[in-house]
Order: structure tokens, then C-alpha cells, then sequence
């Protein structure tokens, strides 16, 4: 009897110690969330300066167990300058927050980690979300539960739901059978992991024809284990998956991408972010022909952080001001133009740290051969005191130290992809082949009578190098306004502001 007295005695101490330490967690929360919000804010703005969004909470409800609350994204513009969110609209997220030491959420779970809350977010049905509610048949899309650590690090798994959306007027659909998606940060969002897994989309539109042109998207992943460099430039490991993308065109089908793998890896030491790009895709049909697969493999190194930072801040700010001038967007030529323009103005902070980029290689394959480009080029800070360019030459020097560039193709497999090419537009194969082989050998002698290739083991080949003013191309050298003046058809005018 004094044991099950004892037994009771501890099991009533141990629910008085967890409702104590559950109510006081859950007035710590309703004491900090401001100071939560500003955080999330601050974050925001840091990532996205010209979002114009703003998050707020409302009607937070305390409870000994579990708390609830509503916070709301809105635009902290006045006027219609935001797409995402108007101004007046809102996107509200309703909280469910049970609170630590062990979170009723989490236990569901079997997890017995020790945490300060975990909270079940879910959308609210309002005018801005009002298309998303349709497509998911009146739930909200996403569904999120949060771990919160007594540190403050998160961890969130998050479920889209399946959609589908039918537009009967203009003959657009969208559908999804949903995905997972799990996030992960520290207490600072200095380190953050990411993980997602999409099985299918599918959406249907029509192009200029109005015929029906359905793409289809199958095994989508991704992966991202990332962290801020001390310049606040956020490298890592990133990957992208995807085993099959197609289109079709009124029931035909038009191509079929499969096995695209993509993965990235940067890193930084004293200042400088270096790390290497890679793309591989496993097959690509176009109209049933088999146009072979390709890789592209991209290494960057020395690129002053603080420098990227910069470009990246002033080019997406620049970029936003400009989508928002009136009578800019609706007029192409002169978007282009300013684009160009914003992209030159800010262009010397990528060059500082004199970085390199390495092309090694982008090629392309079928069962007939490989062919292949290669590209190194050692650029120069323009900042380092070098004089004003009085002419072309010296304008290229104070940007370029080295350049060296190959391009080696195949003719047996530049033949069998123009095969395809024509077997594509209607051709008989054997027609088809006998084209192929005329337009293959008629580039390449047109690239030897005017010097831009040559011809050696059945490949056709073009290099070349470029250093302090000197270009040697095809193992021939010469100043570079003789080759500006040879190959680029008046090239040897000077920019405007430069001396002639």
C-alpha cells in the first residue's frame, strides 16, 4: 500500500511539474513574441529587401497547455508595386502551439527531445489565398509542424497538399498529388538544411496556335545543407533532381528530358567564395528521335564575398526598380536595353578578388561520339588602379588577364543528331542521314575558309587563347584589333566614350 501511495505520489508530482513548466513556457512564448516577429522581419528583409512584406501577430490566446495565435503577412507598401501581396490583403497563418517541455505534438510522434513548443501552422481563407483554398477542395495547402528548441533552432516538416486546378474559360489545369518538404535553422537562420520531395506536376496551357500544350514534371527532390559566410553570403551543398520532364502539343508528344541532375558546393576562405556548378541530363527526345544526353560542369574561384554580396543587393534592387517603372516592362527592346545597362553598372563588383571561371566541359553525347567546349577565363579587378582605356585593347586589359577556349565537335556526331533533327521535321532516315552529312561537311569547310576552324581526326576544332593584348586563334597569333577587325565585322570601333 506505501508503494502504490509512493507510485501515485511521484506520477501527481511529475503532472504538477509538467503543467508548471508547460504554463511557464507558454508565458515565456506570449512574452517574447514580439521580440520573435522583429526577428522574422529583420530576417525577411535581409534575404529580400524589396519583398515589401511585413509579419505581425494578432490574438494571441494562452493557454496551460497550448496556445493559439494568427499571424499575418502583408505588404508594407501602399501602392500596387508588390505582385505577391496587394496592398489591404493579407496572409494569415492560424498557430496551434503546444507547449515544452514535451510538446503533446511531438509525443504523438515518439519524440521525447525536450523542447520549448511545437506548433501546427495551417493557412487562413483569405482573398489572397481564396485560388489556393479552391485548389485543394477548401483546405489549406500547407500544413506545417514546428519544433522549437529551448535554444531557438527549428526544425519544421511541412506537407503540400494535392491540388487541382481547372480553368474552363481559357483551358488551364494544374495539378499536383502534393509533397514533404522539411526545413531545419539555428537559433540565428545562420545554418539552414532543407530536404523536398515532389512526386508529379502537371500543367496544362495553350500556346499562340490555341492548341493544348500539356508539361508534365515526375520525381522532383531536392536537397540543401547550407550556412552564411562571415561576409552573410549563404554557401554549401545544394541538389536538384528531377527523373522526368515532358511536353506535349495537342496529345503529340513534343520532347522527353530525363535523369536531370544538378549539385553545387561552395565554400569561403579569407573572403573569397570559390565552389563548382554541375548539370548532368541522361536523355533528351524530341518528337520520339533520341537526341543524345549532355553535361555541364562550371568551376568559380576568387570571388571577393563582400563583392557578390554588393552585385547581388544593388543588381535584384536595381532589377525590382526597374520592373516598376511604368512603360518599361511592356517595352522589350527597351527593357533589354536597361537590363544591359544595370548588369554593366554593376559588373565591376563581381571582378573584385580577380576571380576565374572554368568551363570543364559543356558537351554533348549520342551513340556516334562526343563533342565538347572548354572555357578558362582569369578575370582582373578593374579597381586596381589601372589608367584610363584609350582604346579597345587597353578596355579589355583592365578586366581580362588570360582567356583560353576549345571547341571540339564530332562530325560522326554532329551527323546523327542532324539526322534526328531532320527525321524530326518529317524526313525519311535514310534522306535524312544523306542531309545531315551535307550540312556537317558544308559547316566545316565554311569554317575553314574563313579561318574559323580547322579540321583534325575527323573533329572540327577552334581555339582560342587571348593574353595583354594578344589573340592566337587556331594557333595563329595576332594584336586584337586585327581579330576584332577579322572576325567580328567591325569590331576595331572603339566604345563610346573612348578615344577612336
Amino acid at each position: 500500500m506505501k508503494k502504490t501511495k509512493i507510485a501515485v505520489g511521484v506520477v501527481v508530482a511529475l503532472g504538477v511539474i509538467w503543467t508548471g513548466a508547460a504554463w511557464f513556457t507558454g508565458k515565456q512564448l506570449e512574452k517574447n513574441m514580439d521580440q520573435l516577429v522583429q526577428n522574422a522581419n529583420a530576417q525577411m528583409n535581409n534575404m529580400a529587401p524589396e519583398s515589401r512584406l511585413q509579419l505581425s501577430y494578432q490574438d494571441f490566446q494562452r493557454g496551460v497547455f497550448s496556445s493559439t495565435a494568427r499571424v499575418v503577412l502583408q505588404s508594407s507598401s501602399q501602392t500596387e508595386d508588390n505582385s505577391l501581396i496587394k496592398p489591404g490583403q493579407s496572409i494569415v497563418f492560424d498557430e496551434k502551439i503546444d507547449h515544452g517541455p514535451f510538446p503533446f505534438a511531438q509525443l504523438k510522434r515518439f519524440n521525447l527531445i525536450p523542447s520549448m513548443a511545437s506548433v501546427h501552422t495551417q493557412l487562413e481563407n483569405t482573398d489572397a489565398v481564396k485560388k489556393l483554398f479552391e485548389m485543394a477542395q477548401g483546405k489549406s495547402v500547407i500544413q506545417a509542424d514546428t519544433r522549437i528548441g529551448y535554444g531557438g533552432a527549428t526544425a519544421s516538416d511541412i506537407t503540400l497538399l494535392p491540388v487541382d486546378y481547372n480553368n474552363a474559360q481559357t483551358g488551364e489545369r494544374f495539378a499536383s498529388n502534393g509533397g514533404k518538404l522539411n526545413v531545419s535553422a539555428d537559433d540565428k537562420g545562420d545554418k539552414v538544411d532543407f530536404s523536398g520531395d515532389l512526386d508529379s506536376l502537371a500543367l496544362t496551357t495553350k500556346n499562340q496556335l490555341d492548341m493544348p500544350v500539356l508539361f508534365t514534371a515526375n520525381g522532383l527532390k531536392l536537397n540543401a545543407n547550407t550556412h552564411l559566410s562571415p561576409e552573410g553570403m549563404r554557401i554549401g551543398d545544394q541538389s536538384i533532381n528531377l527523373q522526368k520532364l515532358t511536353a506535349a502539343v495537342n496529345g503529340q508528344e513534343a520532347f522527353t528530358a530525363q535523369g536531370l541532375n544538378g549539385k553545387s558546393s561552395f565554400s569561403s576562405e579569407k573572403s573569397l567564395i570559390s565552389g563548382t556548378i554541375d548539370y548532368a541530363l541522361d536523355s533528351l527526345k524530341i518528337q520520339n528521335q533520341d537526341f543524345g544526353q549532355g553535361k555541364l560542369a562550371i568551376k568559380l574561384s576568387q570571388f571577393d564575398a563582400n563583392g557578390m554580396k554588393a552585385f547581388s543587393e544593388n543588381y535584384n534592387r536595381q532589377v525590382q526598380s526597374l520592373l516598376n517603372e511604368p512603360g518599361v516592362s511592356d517595352n522589350p527592346e527597351l527593357y533589354q536595353q536597361r537590363m544591359s545597362q544595370v548588369l554593366s553598372a554593376n559588373l565591376p563588383l563581381l571582378l573584385k578578388g580577380d576571380p576565374v571561371v572554368n568551363i570543364a566541359p559543356l558537351s554533348w553525347k549520342n551513340d556516334k561520339g562526343e563533342s565538347s567546349f572548354n572555357l578558362s577565363v582569369h578575370f582582373k579587378d578593374p579597381a586596381t588602379g589601372a589608367p584610363q582605356p584609350q582604346n579597345i585593347t587597353q578596355a579589355v586589359d583592365n578586366v581580362l588577364k588570360t582567356l583560353d577556349g576549345k571547341l571540339t565537335i564530332s562530325m560522326d556526331m554532329a551527323t546523327e543528331l542532324m539526322t534526328h533533327v531532320a527525321m524530326a521535321e518529317g524526313y525519311k532516315q535514310e534522306d535524312a542521314a544523306r542531309l545531315a552529312d551535307q550540312q556537317v561537311k558544308g559547316v566545316a569547310a565554311m569554317g575553314q575558309m574563313f579561318k574559323l576552324t580547322t579540321q583534325q581526326d575527323n573533329n572540327i576544332v577552334t581555339s582560342l587563347q587571348y593574353a595583354t593584348g594578344q589573340v592566337t586563334m587556331n594557333g595563329e597569333k595576332m594584336p586584337l584589333d586585327q581579330f576584332l577587325a577579322r572576325y567580328m565585322l567591325g569590331g576595331g570601333v572603339a566604345p563610346a566614350g573612348m578615344p577612336q
